[in-house]
């Protein structure tokens, strides 16, 4: 009977000298290029200008890098990255955080939005389904890396990440948190694309936006129950940072999916 994973895989993909291409590099990149290819569908099924989606790109690009790096740096390690403040830009690393990254998308598709004219809820309704996507590759990416595990576990398929964890913490079976999200976030996206394509690419503005973000951070909430404190100051805490940057993303998403539901009720 199978009690526990060990897992011991290398963060590498290849090494040469001090220059490493790592497997959080190559997902992340890869949720870029699925994204793309997956929004290139949606504005050739809507008529839009393929030139607007590069742009788009370039916007969406600097706003989940940007943010979620600063979102990790100040709302979980400030003191220690204003310490070392050149370990900021090392991106490649990891320490990406989830919230940062919705309020540096929001922000820069708002900026986009006003920039080009376009609605900003139809912005939204068709990025997070890509987000959801690119959320599955970079938990994956954070498992290649040992990181943001779960608590002691005694269930058949629990992890021992080797390469995060002290000699004797390495012993103890945890929760593979990432694979929790990482599925969670894949089931999410085929949600969010069946309704789309449902919908014949016309769903009410703003009801995608809202169904992920009460989606994608309900789930998040929960999970963190099990999850491992990422920084000291967490232990002991009710809920963690990670619980209370959730909670007014749900909120606005039920928002969202009640003001979509009362526009269509209303047109």
């Amino acid at each position: 009977m199978l009690l526990s994973i060990i897992w011991d895989p290398s963060p590498d993909i290849f090494r040469l000298g001090s220059f490493a291409v790592r497997w959080y590099g190559l997902f992340f990149a890869l949720s870029f290029f699925f994204g793309y290819v997956i929004m290139q569908r949606f504005f050739n099924k809507e008529g839009v200008p393929i030139k607007l989606l590069d742009e788009l790109t370039t916007y969406m690009i600097i706003g989940t890098i940007v943010g979620a790096r600063l979102g990790h740096v100040f709302f979980y390690e400030p003191e220690w990255y204003l310490a070392h403040p050149i370990k900021i830009l090392q991106v490649w690393e990891g320490g990406l955080a989830s919230h940062g990254a919705g309020i540096g998308i929001i922000t820069a598709l708002i900026i986009f939005s006003k920039v080009r004219n376009k609605s900003f809820l139809w912005v939204m309704d068709r990025i997070v389904i890509v987000v959801a996507l690119a959320g599955f590759l970079i938990r994956m990416g954070n498992l290649m890396n040992s990181e943001i595990y779960g608590l002691p576990t005694s269930l058949p398929w629990g992890f021992q990440f080797l390469r995060s964890t002290t000699p004797s913490e390495a012993l103890v079976p945890r929760h593979p948190t990432q694979i929790y999200e990482g599925i969670s976030y894949l089931l999410i996206f085929f949600l969010l694309l069946w309704y789309y394509y449902r919908k014949d690419g016309k769903p009410a503005n703003g009801l995608l936006f809202g169904m992920f973000m009460t989606l994608v951070f309900g789930i998040r909430f929960f999970i963190e129950f099990i999850k491992e404190p990422q920084v000291g100051f967490e232990k002991g805490l009710t809920l963690n940072m990670g619980q209370l940057l959730s909670i007014p993303f749900v909120v606005a998403g039920i928002i969202l999916i009640i003001l979509a539901r009362y526009r269509k009720a209303d047109s």
